[in-house]
């Protein structure tokens, strides 16, 4: 069969909403697009528990203790699943690993911010994995079938890890003086960053139009911005804070709220490796990499027993 009478095979599978599974057929570009997308979805998850990690120790209480901890091995198991899917499309886990160290592959621009106060773990919650889902609970039903199922249980959780962050500011939006400045200050410094998680606008957004071909997409980068704000600028009331946004209006022609411009120049210098925390970031993940060799080569030592032992049964 010609690689044109694939191609529109492989099409028509796509426009029927049949998923695709490690052996059908695909295109090289299909199958690079997805593998670029689940590992750095996978990387974003393993470097976005540093930042939450920082605060494990010093959360106010040990509830604030137990469920942070419970958030960061959410996180890790996340990042399990992605390196698990991204493997079904021919690439080792451990080469995805090397090109995060190396700087070769990313992960999400927002894990480049620190944590300042213990209000941020609330704001990162809410906000952070607020944008998230808006792109996740889209990619439950995207075409690449092991993608889509890792997704599923990787929403519920994260739907839990953005009321809990709510929460958090809730609590501290009620508390004393003090407590409510901090709140204002987390949303403040977390607002923009987080509307840059979606991506370049959809003008500069280089692999937008054959994903959304393939349906590795269901929406571009602009309309689920333009939904998350919907959402926030609401949700914000009930806090009694504001976005830090003068340009924030509700906008009755277009049933959507109209918001200012986002520092792009600050968005691209991150993304390039320039960000607050980008180098602190890779260090530390290369760091554990190395220290953790021993459990790796002990884990690989065992299996490799249990595998004489059923050979010699």
């Amino acid at each position: 069969m010609g690689m044109q009478n694939l191609e529109e095979l492989f099409q028509q599978k796509i426009d029927k909403e049949v998923k695709i599974e490690p052996k059908d057929w695909m295109p090289e570009a299909y199958r690079k697009t997805n593998l670029r997308q689940i590992s750095q979805h996978a990387h974003s998850e393993i470097v976005g528990m540093l930042p939450e990690g920082n605060w494990i120790s010093r959360a106010p209480s040990l509830k604030r203790k137990a469920i942070l901890i419970a958030k960061v091995q959410d996180e890790a198991g996340h990042g399990l699943y992605l390196y698990a899917a991204a493997e079904t499309l021919g690439q080792s886990r451990e080469q995805m690993i090397n090109d995060l160290h190396s700087g070769k592959a990313k992960y999400s621009s927002i894990f480049n911010y620190p944590t300042l106060t213990w209000a941020d773990m609330g704001a990162v919650g809410w906000l952070v994995d607020g944008a998230a889902i808006m792109n996740q609970v889209m990619l439950t039903r995207t075409s690449y079938g092991p993608y889509a199922r890792a997704m599923v249980r990787i929403c519920k959780e994260e739907s839990f890890h953005q009321r809990q962050g709510f929460e958090t500011l809730l609590v501290l939006s009620k508390g004393s003086k003090e407590q409510r400045a901090m709140c204002q200050d987390a949303i403040n410094r977390w607002w923009w960053p987080a509307l840059m998680m979606f991506g370049p606008r959809d003008s500069e957004s280089t692999n937008s139009d054959m994903s959304m071909k393939w349906k590795i997409k269901r929406k571009t980068n602009d309309e689920l911005r333009q939904q998350f704000v919907d959402m926030i600028a609401e949700q914000v009331k009930l806090l009694g804070m504001t976005l830090p946004d003068p340009d924030l209006r509700w906008n009755e022609s277009r049933n959507h709220y109209d918001f200012g411009e986002i520092n792009w120049d600050e968005f691209w210098q991150v993304v390039k490796g320039n960000g607050p925390c980008n180098k602190q970031r890779l260090d530390a993940r290369r760091k554990a990499w190395e220290e953790g060799a021993w459990v790796r080569e002990a884990a690989q030592a065992h299996a490799n027993k249990q595998r004489t032992r059923k050979k010699a049964a």
